[in-house]
């Protein structure tokens, strides 16, 4: 493997990363190393957790939850998510966007309140229905 990968053509950071594997009950503890821009992957017991590490080490992502101010709202915010995982280096961006938007009552769980953050292809959904107030 060069020293980028196909993991839309990011750099394969340089040194070593020892990861707890989330994927099974199993807990392995991966270790993922970059050897002269070589990626080596040792101590996962599945080929799930290869990938897991493989992605955890390059370009880590997860799911944001947190809370959107509600105008007109039963309640003042509303629990939204995420609906794909977010890079972890635009986690904090993306929070701030939130904190500056509001949305509208009433809202279904699901609806799409903030679409495609970024250019991500990521929307920010709701996480429950609100009513008015």
């Amino acid at each position: 493997m060069s020293a980028k990968t196909n993991e839309k053509e990011r750099e394969i950071p340089e040194g070593f990363k020892d990861i707890r594997c989330i994927i099974c009950p199993t807990g392995c503890l991966v270790h993922v190393e970059n050897v002269n821009g070589e990626l080596i992957i040792e101590g996962h017991s599945c080929k799930r957790g290869e990938e897991y590490a493989k992605v955890e080490f390059i370009a880590p992502k997860r799911i944001l939850t947190t809370t959107m101010q509600v105008e007109k709202g039963f309640l003042p915010l509303i629990p939204v998510r995420s609906d794909k995982p977010i890079p972890k280096d635009r986690l904090e961006e993306t929070l701030k966007l939130i904190a500056k938007t509001q949305t509208k009552a009433p809202i279904k769980m699901g609806d799409i309140l903030i679409e495609n953050v970024f250019g991500l292809d990521i929307n920010i959904i709701a996480s429950r229905d609100l009513i008015t107030e």
